[in-house]
């Protein structure tokens, strides 16, 4: 089993949109037995909510189910469970490595959802909560997810 978590700041906006559409794709791809998708936040402020209105709103246009995805913060046990820990941006992959500190195991796992996109530059998923873009947000998180569900099924 590969297990793959996305992280952002407050878990209600970019992370749960990608594990949605991750979902999605894995179901679609028969895959299921052998990917687990969820999503984490660094910040603790949404915890138990439901995905930010406007992720939901897309997700629904997409056909992409949201059930069962609540909003959690990243804990330290996370990075033992997944393989493959996925930040939003590079305020989110600092939080995740200082979590790892010194552990190259852990550091290991966690990487930046646009280097999916061959973007090397540092570029970040912008966060729709701020934007309200979810609209680019999740053409980003379609063409990533597509490419890491390529990586995953070809592992």
């Amino acid at each position: 089993m590969i297990r793959v978590l996305f992280v952002c700041l407050g878990n209600i906006c970019r992370s749960p949109m990608a594990e949605a559409v991750l979902r999605d794709k894995v179901r679609k791809a028969g895959a299921g037995d052998r990917i687990q998708v969820d999503s984490a936040g660094t910040g603790d402020w949404h915890t138990g909510d439901l995905p930010h209105f406007g992720t939901r709103k897309i997700l629904k246009e997409a056909g992409i189910s949201f059930n069962g995805i609540h909003a959690r913060t990243v804990v330290p046990e996370d990075l033992v469970q997944f393989d493959r820990i996925i930040a939003m941006d590079r305020n989110n992959e600092r939080d995740l490595l200082q979590l790892a500190g010194n552990n190259q195991q852990f550091r290991y796992k966690i990487s930046r959802f646009m280097q999916l996109l061959n973007d090397s530059g540092g570029s970040d998923v912008p966060d729709p909560y701020y934007t309200g873009r979810f609209d680019t947000v999740y053409q980003l998180i379609d063409k990533g997810t597509d490419e890491l569900l390529r990586i995953l099924v070809h592992r």
